[in-house]
């Protein structure tokens, strides 16, 4: 029977697959795991006891067969999913996505979207409403299928503009605005979507109609697919989502069982981490240094959140994203200028991007913004946790054991560009952190002399 490894099967290199060192879930050790799916109280991990219960109320091995027979029965509904009923089709696929399960079924998915996207490309055939054209916007465009922004010129007026009485179809906005992510730079019809969207949505929010859905509503616009990890998103998905009977019925199942069995899962992680990490002792003997296990955990954890079954690559990954902090703290808090100098002959780029923060800070000089931006794509320690992750999954390596990657410094680079100014976007000083690193819009500003703080946030947020 098919197992919901979607990373594995079509991520990782076929000789990866079947390593023995690769943990799997059945072998882990279960831990307690309290579920409050519709609750607002918060789950607090516990991650120094381990526990014995299983990730449900059911006996391991019913819960396993169950899950399993549930994955398969969504799987039978995508595959007899034709082209007359091709709205369905797209809800459900949607569905399936927002859950956090796209990974089990991407090859279901794939021809799915093929099959429909051969017979509506042309014309739309079949997808009138605003709702569905912007559900098949966003879906194509999701799986690398190009769609031209003009099928939204339908919605527009005599005048060019987007019709006002698009304002009462409040789900319609709602596709409109999450179909809007997936613009690419000069395609103005989805700039003007997205501004004409947001606001009515804001609006009917304000207006106060229905509670209900005012709260999916401000959900959507806090948190658009495109720029969210639906595996930690899904709750409030499942909250509001519709699912009497029929497919629907069974999908919120086998999410509220996939959400049990990750929590189990991860919860297992972070014992293993929290272990090894009050075995080192590091605590004790630096004590200006961070102690902040699940927010380590939390970074490989996102990254490699679609399959269960890479439990070693998230825990050894954290590790490699520990020490990142630890020598941040090193830096900032704990040596003197001497002190560092020394250390970093021991390390490479992100020991010397540290090091340059210290030396600005010692003289009392203020980097320009693009100066701090660039050394600070290396000190997030981005290119540290990429290569350590292509390490661990077994990619770019060549017979010798050394890694020979393509050139990979322009995703590497974008990737960390992101971090570092959300970072700074942020503002946060945390823990022993003091704050003393400056940030990219503290820089923007002294560089521009006369502009506001929102003018610079406004700045970053369209590098």
């Amino acid at each position: 029977m098919a197992s919901c490894n979607g990373l594995s099967r079509s991520f990782l290199p076929s000789s990866l697959k079947t390593r023995p060192g690769f943990a799997k879930i059945e072998n882990m050790e279960p831990v307690r795991v309290v579920i409050s799916l519709y609750g607002t109280r918060k789950q607090k991990w516990n991650i120094n006891v381990p526990q014995t219960s299983a990730p449900s109320r059911l006996h391991p091995d019913t819960f396993a067969v169950e899950y399993e027979e549930k994955i398969e029965e969504i799987r039978q509904v995508l595959r007899s999913k034709g082209e007359d009923d091709p709205s369905e089709s797209l809800v459900l696929v949607d569905a399936i996505q927002r859950v956090g399960l796209g990974s089990c079924y991407e090859e279901e998915i794939e021809t799915l979207l093929q099959k429909h996207f051969m017979a509506s490309y042309a014309s739309i055939h079949g997808y009138y409403s605003l709702r569905d054209v912007s559900l098949f916007f966003r879906l194509f465009r999701q799986h690398g299928h190009y769609v031209s922004p003009d099928v939204f010129n339908n919605f527009k007026g005599e005048d060019g503009r987007f019709r006002r009485n698009l304002s009462q179809d409040v789900r319609g906005l709602m596709e409109l605005y999450e179909a809007a992510q997936l613009s690419f730079q000069g395609e103005y019809i989805l700039d003007e979507a997205a501004s004409f969207s947001s606001q009515l949505l804001h609006q009917y929010c304000l207006a106060d109609v229905d509670d209900n859905l005012s709260r999916i509503v401000i959900g959507k616009l806090r948190y658009p697919y495109h720029k969210t990890i639906p595996r930690l998103t899904r709750k409030d998905f499942l909250q509001h989502f519709e699912a009497i009977n029929g497919w629907g019925k069974t999908l919120k199942e086998l999410a509220v069982m996939d959400l049990r069995k990750g929590q189990s899962v991860y919860q297992g992680e972070l014992t293993q981490v929290s272990k090894w990490w009050n075995e080192l002792g590091l605590e004790k003997k630096l004590k200006l240094v961070r102690n902040q296990i699940p927010k380590w955990y939390t970074w490989s954890m996102s990254i490699l959140i679609d399959d269960f079954s890479l439990s070693l690559q998230r825990v050894e990954l954290t590790k490699s994203v520990a020490f990142i902090y630890l020598i941040d703290d090193i830096f900032d808090v704990v040596g003197t200028l001497d002190e560092l100098t020394i250390f970093t002959e021991a390390w490479a780029s992100l020991c010397n991007a540290y090091l340059v923060e210290a030396k600005w800070f010692a003289s009392g000089v203020s980097p320009t913004a693009d100066m701090h931006l660039e050394n600070g794509k290396v000190s997030t320690g981005v290119h540290v946790v990429l290569v350590h992750l292509f390490f661990l999954l077994g990619l770019g390596r060549t017979s010798g054991g050394t890694i020979n990657l393509p050139d990979v410094s322009e995703l590497i680079s974008g990737v960390a560009t992101i971090l570092r100014l959300w970072n700074d976007l942020g503002g946060a000083k945390d823990g022993n952190e003091d704050g003393t690193d400056g940030s990219y819009i503290d820089f923007y500003m002294k560089d521009h002399p006369g502009i506001s703080t929102t003018q610079a946030r406004d700045h970053v947020i369209i590098q």
